[in-house]
C-alpha cells in the first residue's frame, strides 16, 4: 500500500506542485493595486504554466481547469465564463482543423510532392528552398502542423531514396526535415489562418475596443517578414547542416514513378481544391461581415454536403482537446483584461524597465518579444500569447504594434523538441536529435528577431 502511494506521489508530483503552489499563492495576501479577481485571475495563469510546461495531465485538462476555477474562485459565474470562452476565433480554429482534415483526405499532398519537384528540379540546395518556400506558403493558410505531417512523408521517401543507411544521410535527413519544420512555423504568420495565436491576437484587438483587423491587413504586415525570412532560413539550415549529397537525382526520379502511379487528378480532388480558394477569398473579402469562424465552418458544411470527407473521419481527426484549450485561453485573456491583472502586470513591468532606462519604447518592445519567444518553446504558442497579449497591450505604447510583435514572435519555436507541433511531428520520424534543434536553432531565433524589429520599424504597422 505505501509502496503504491510512494510510487503515485512520485508520478503526480508536478500536479501535487501545481496544486500546493496554488494553495499557498490563493492564501497570501493581495498585492497593492491589484484586486481580488485579479490576483485570482494570476494565480490561474501561474497553474496554467506550471501545467503546460511539467504537463502532469493532458493539455486539454488544462484547459477544463482554467475554466471551472474562473467559477469555483469566484472571478465569474457559470454564463460569464461560458461567454468568454465561445467566439468567433474559437470557430475558426475549430473550422481551420476541419478543413486541414478534409483536405488530407483527399490525398492532395501526394499532387503537392510532385509539383514542388517539377519547381525545384534534383539539385538538394534548390529542394530545401522549395520545401521552405512551399511550407511556408502552405502553412499560411491550412496550420503548420497539418503541412509539417502532409510534407514529411515527402522529405523522408527522398532522403530514404538517396542513401543506403541512416548515418549516410543524418544530415541531409536533418536538412531536410528542419526545412519543412522551420518552414511551417514561419509561414504561420502569414495570414490569420496560419496559428490560433494570430487570432487570439486579433480578438484580443477586438474585444478590447483597440482594432478591427481584416484578413487582408494582417497579410499585408506579416508577409514582407515572412518573405525576408525564407532565403535567410534556407542559408542557415544549410550551413548547419552540409549535406554529402548535393544532387538527388535518383531519389527524384523513384519519386516521381511513386506519385505517378496515383494516376490523373480526379474530380474529388479538384473540387476540394475549389471549395477551399472559396473559403479563402471569403476570408478575405467577407470576414468583416461574417467573421472569419462562420466562414470557415460554412466551409467544412459544403465538404460535408458535397460528400468529400464524412463526418466521421472529422470527428475522428479533428484535435478536439487543441479547441478546448485554445477557447479556454481566450477565455483566461478575456478575464486578465477584465479584472485589470493584464494592466497591472504590465505596469510592473515598465516600472521595472524604468531601473534600466527612462526611453522604454525600445526596452518595452524587446521585453514582450524576448517573452513571446521563449515563452513558445516552452508552452504552446497560442497558451503563449493568450496570457501575454493582455499583458502587452497594456504596457503602452501602439497597441497594434506591440500586440502583432508578440504574435509573430510566439512563431519562434526553434530551439526544443517540444516547442511546437512542427518541432515534435520531425523528431517522431527517428531521423533527427535533440541537438539538432540548438544547432540551427539559435541561428533562426535570433536571425527572426532582427527581421521583426526591421519590418516592424520600417514597414507600416499601425
Amino acid at each position: 500500500m505505501l509502496r503504491n502511494l510512494i510510487f503515485w506521489i512520485t508520478q503526480k508530483r508536478w500536479l501535487l506542485f501545481a496544486v500546493l503552489t496554488g494553495l499557498v499563492l490563493y492564501n497570501l495576501e493581495t498585492p497593492g493595486g491589484l484586486t481580488v479577481e485579479g490576483y485570482r485571475t494570476l494565480i490561474i495563469v501561474v497553474l496554467t504554466i506550471i501545467m503546460i510546461v511539467f504537463e502532469p495531465v493532458p493539455l486539454p485538462a488544462v484547459g477544463l481547469m482554467i475554466l471551472f476555477l474562473q467559477v469555483f474562485m469566484g472571478i465569474d459565474d457559470p454564463n460569464g465564463v461560458a461567454k468568454s470562452f465561445m467566439s468567433d476565433a474559437v470557430f475558426f480554429i475549430m473550422g481551420s482543423l476541419m478543413l486541414a482534415v478534409a483536405i488530407v483526405s483527399q490525398g492532395l499532398d501526394k499532387r503537392l510532392a510532385l509539383g514542388i519537384i517539377r519547381l525545384t528540379g534534383n539539385k538538394t540546395w534548390r529542394i530545401v528552398f522549395g520545401f521552405v518556400a512551399i511550407s511556408a506558403f502552405l502553412s499560411s493558410f491550412i496550420g503548420e502542423h497539418t503541412v509539417t505531417a502532409m510534407m514529411m512523408p515527402v522529405g523522408l521517401t527522398l532522403v530514404r531514396n538517396a542513401g543506403i543507411d541512416k548515418k549516410g544521410t543524418a544530415k541531409l535527413a536533418a536538412l531536410i526535415l528542419f526545412s519543412i519544420a522551420y518552414g511551417s512555423a514561419m509561414g504561420s504568420i502569414g495570414t490569420p489562418s496560419g496559428g490560433g495565436r494570430n487570432v487570439i491576437m486579433m480578438s484580443y484587438w477586438k474585444d478590447f475596443g483597440i482594432v478591427d483587423i481584416t484578413y487582408l491587413g494582417w497579410m499585408k504586415r506579416a508577409y514582407p517578414i515572412l518573405i525576408l525570412e525564407i532565403p535567410l532560413a534556407v542559408l542557415i539550415l544549410w550551413f548547419s547542416f552540409r549535406p554529402k549529397q548535393r544532387i538527388l537525382d535518383s531519389a527524384v526520379r523513384r519519386l516521381k514513378i511513386q506519385v505517378k502511379k496515383s494516376g490523373s487528378i480526379t474530380g474529388n480532388e479538384i473540387s476540394a481544391i475549389v471549395i477551399f480558394i472559396f473559403v479563402f477569398l471569403g476570408w478575405v473579402f467577407l470576414s468583416p461581415y461574417f467573421g472569419l469562424g462562420i466562414i470557415a465552418i460554412t466551409g467544412v458544411f459544403i465538404y460535408i454536403a458535397f460528400g468529400l470527407i464524412q463526418w466521421d473521419d472529422l470527428n475522428r481527426n479533428t484535435n478536439w482537446g487543441v479547441i478546448l484549450l485554445f477557447g479556454a485561453a481566450i477565455s483566461l485573456g478575456v478575464q486578465m483584461q477584465a479584472t485589470g491583472s493584464a494592466l497591472w502586470v504590465a505596469e510592473s513591468a515598465i516600472n521595472l524597465m524604468k531601473m534600466v532606462s527612462d526611453d522604454i519604447s525600445t526596452l518595452r518592445w524587446l521585453t514582450a518579444v524576448l517573452l513571446a519567444g521563449i515563452l513558445t518553446n516552452l508552452l504552446s504558442n497560442a497558451a503563449t500569447v493568450a496570457v501575454l497579449g493582455p499583458i502587452v497591450l497594456n504596457m503602452g505604447g501602439d497597441p497594434l504594434f506591440m500586440g502583432f510583435s508578440t504574435a509573430i514572435a510566439s512563431s519562434f519555436a526553434y530551439l526544443t523538441v517540444v516547442a511546437s507541433p512542427t518541432c515534435m511531428i520531425i523528431y517522431s520520424s527517428g531521423m533527427v536529435q535533440k541537438s539538432d534543434y540548438l544547432k540551427a536553432g539559435w541561428k533562426m531565433f535570433i536571425m527572426s528577431i532582427t527581421i521583426l524589429f526591421i519590418v516592424s520599424k520600417f514597414w507600416a504597422v499601425s
